[in-house]
């Protein structure tokens, strides 16, 4: 059996609900035969971090190393493992285990986020009852199948925050058949938001950006959207009623917005949830008998989900916005997210030379 090189792992943890980590170790599982061991270099802070460590998602374990979107090389790989070599650059998302199985229904369709055997990167459970920790943090242990390999061409610093919030927004576009010619609108330009509009613009999409910030307009225009509206602006919003075939929920919209969002759709049209906002959802079967909008929504991307991502996102130049921190600056970076002064993912730099 093959030893791992870092058998106490130092990170950063949440000890109790806030939005406060501090430094704290922990023995890692030992290194399976289909497992690798990552030294990271890169961790984004993702919105779902800070819903953890708050326990805003009922079921926090503290001590919680969160951190779901890292990049680091392999430094030691079990001895069935023959598709990574030590000093490869992976990337590693929300999902650290899926059986991956042909008789596995939802694995079986690239769906393995769904995995009744799935392990997710933090505040879950091996089956053996160790807790999994995530990437802030100096070094972790995954599946080897849920470590990807950089595409060459893509700068890992870069490569973070594809590996969560960009897997997410591409992922309903491949599984839906986003085309040249579809008219699709994207609101809530933020973390995903902005990477939303990027891959549909790839996908030669007409894309239409939505804001209540008009000062994002130009922005907007330049990651490629054909036309901004100000959901302020009556005029804006009259002119694209009924006139998308997809719209892209990005931010935390009331229930009652979701009305509003129906009026903007073609006929058959969908609206794709990709952010998780408070509180039910209320509709009249009249809106969608009579419209025959759909509405759907969207996890994570699994395995095969999160190649393509990295391929494209390398070949189409999809890059997230991304603000830089240490990560002995984390709590700083994580307030940063919290107030939604970031623009727009956080990466946090492990140092190079240390344990943190």
């Amino acid at each position: 059996m093959v030893e791992g090189k870092i058998n106490e792992i130092h990170g950063w943890a949440a000890m109790k609900p806030g939005i406060t980590v501090e430094p704290w170790s922990y023995k890692p599982r030992p290194l399976g035969e289909h497992d690798v061991e990552i030294k990271i270099e890169y961790s984004g802070i993702c919105g779902s971090d800070l819903h953890t460590i708050k326990e805003e998602w009922s079921g926090t374990s503290y001590p919680a190393i969160v951190g779901h979107e890292i990049v680091g090389k392999v430094i030691t790989k079990g001895e069935k493992v023959t598709h990574l070599e030590e000093g490869d650059v992976v990337g590693v998302g929300a999902q650290v285990y899926g059986c991956l199985q042909k008789d596995c229904g939802p694995c079986s369709r690239d769906l393995d986020p769904h995995c009744p055997k799935k392990v997710f990167t933090y505040n879950t459970k091996y089956p053996d009852g160790e807790q999994a920790h995530g990437g802030y943090a100096e070094a972790i242990r995954v599946n080897a199948n849920y470590a990807i390999k950089l595409p060459a061409g893509l700068d890992p610093v870069y490569a973070p925050p594809l590996m969560c919030a960009g897997a997410t927004v591409f992922a309903p576009m491949l599984r839906k058949g986003v085309k040249k010619g579809d008219r699709v609108g994207v609101i809530g330009i933020g973390g995903l938001g902005h990477l939303a509009i990027q891959y549909a613009s790839a996908l030669g999409a007409e894309v239409v950006a939505f804001s209540h910030s008009p000062n994002k307009r130009e922005q907007c225009l330049e990651l490629g959207a054909s036309k901004f509206v100000d959901t302020s602006n009556k005029e804006e919003v009259d002119a694209v009623r009924r006139s998308l075939n997809y719209l892209f929920v990005a931010s935390n919209s009331t229930s009652n917005q979701y009305n509003e969002f129906i009026s903007w759709m073609d006929y058959e049209g969908q609206i794709v949830l990709l952010a998780l906002p408070k509180g039910n959802m209320s509709f009249s079967p009249n809106e969608f008998v009579h419209t025959e909008v759909a509405i759907t929504g969207s996890l994570i991307g699994g395995v095969n989900v999160l190649k393509k991502t990295l391929e494209f996102s390398a070949k189409h130049n999809v890059l997230p916005i991304i603000e830089r921190f240490p990560m002995e600056k984390v709590n700083d970076a994580l307030v940063r997210v919290d107030t939604g002064k970031a623009r727009y993912r956080v990466v946090l730099e492990t140092a190079k030379d240390s344990n943190l």
